[in-house]
């Protein structure tokens, strides 16, 4: 397979975009170029980011000449950056990579849907030669979201563009960087209580609320746990939030961002990780926590029944109204609950970056030879 110069475009370097990113660029085979902003304002980042990706992305082919293949992640106005790019970007072809999107993001109550942000999603989409999910459930979510919002507009709806739109799309995971953590770590001590881990965004859409009062909960009726939370956090906590940990006292553990090596060090420890997650198009942290051997309790929908093999779907999600109920009976027999989801960190772990990069390689040069065969 010959060697590709890729430029990727990354307008939120942060999570599991800058894993994703990073990743790429230390597993694929081709050669990868970075141009970036940090993880801060995505609305900007939507509305301004391509005027200023296109100045970095310029000087970086200045620099090192011209790609062969520009791939973006969400987050950017890809068609500006397109145009605002035509002094060096010809008939390269151009690929969105979607970690998530904002059709039918879910909302907070008195709030109106990011009709702004949604449009520069599907203009992104009109403009780029490749779409790529990163999971099945993103791209059917977009398939069954995306015609009442082409409808939802006033005149001159692009309806008649979504088949088209559709034959873009293939399914491209997020690698996971496995080398770095404690993968499959035995040396668990059950007769301590066990240790719940929240490795998430505390965001409305990640229903953080939801999972500490189910903590107090079972806190009040005396089930052991101690918890750890260390997802970011951006915001002012609200009320909820610092009751419930008041009330859970001694038994929070940690509270705040980790960088990476504690981070690693605390998912060595983790017996339980959970998600109370209302929007889920993949779960880069919590596939982490289980390949390091933490227990699961996730919903029974979003991404979850793709990224877990349908055999452990019995032992690790839960339907709905049924989280308190899942947890206490992982809590008070850990072993059990355990010996349920033996196997699961190795099933995991088929989704690391040395198993998945090849998918990207093939991807780009295929894409790549599309566009040259094309062009004669």
């Amino acid at each position: 397979m010959t060697s590709l110069d890729v430029l990727l475009v990354v307008p939120w370097s942060g999570g599991a975009h800058a894993a994703w990113a990073e990743g790429l660029a230390r597993h694929c085979s081709h050669r990868i170029r970075i141009v970036e902003h940090e993880d801060r304002f995505w609305r900007w980042r939507q509305r301004g980011s391509a005027v200023t990706l296109a100045e970095l992305a310029a000087a970086d082919v200045a620099h090192h000449g011209r790609p062969d293949v520009v791939v973006a992640a969400d987050f950017v106005n890809l068609a500006a950056f397109v145009g605002l790019s035509r002094s060096w970007l010809t008939d390269q072809p151009v690929v969105l990579y979607l970690h998530e999107n904002q059709v039918g993001y879910p909302v907070l109550l008195g709030r109106s849907i990011e009709d702004e942000a949604a449009a520069v999603d599907w203009v992104s989409m009109q403009v780029a030669d490749a779409i790529w999910c990163n999971s099945a459930f993103q791209r059917d979510h977009l398939a069954e979201h995306l015609p009442a919002w082409l409808a939802s507009a006033p005149d001159n709806d692009h309806r008649h563009l979504l088949l088209r739109t559709l034959e873009k799309f293939n399914v491209l995971p997020v690698g996971l960087e496995l080398s770095d953590l404690p993968v499959l770590r035995a040396d668990r001590d059950d007769s301590k209580p066990p240790l719940i881990t929240w490795n998430q965004r505390w965001a409305h859409d990640k229903d953080p609320g939801r999972f500490l009062r189910n903590l107090v909960r079972l806190a009040d009726e005396g089930v052991p746990f101690d918890v750890a939370l260390a997802g970011p956090n951006r915001r002012s906590d609200p009320q909820e939030f610092t009751e419930a940990i008041d009330r859970l006292g001694a038994r929070v553990v940690h509270v705040g961002f980790l960088e990476r090596a504690a981070y690693a060090e605390l998912l060595g420890r983790t017996d339980v990780v959970v998600s109370t997650a209302r929007h889920e198009f993949f779960g880069v942290a919590l596939l982490e926590a289980i390949a390091c051997g933490a227990i699961p309790v996730l919903p029974a929908s979003l991404s979850y029944p793709e990224v877990i093999p349908a055999r452990y779907h019995e032992a690790a999600l839960y339907g709905p109204g049924r989280l308190g109920d899942r947890l206490e009976q992982v809590l008070l027999d850990l072993p059990a609950a355990r010996a349920r989801v033996s196997g699961l960190a190795d099933a995991v772990a088929e989704l690391a970056w040395p198993a998945v990069a090849d998918r990207y390689d093939r991807a780009l040069a295929e894409l790549v030879a599309g566009a040259r065969s094309s062009a004669r």
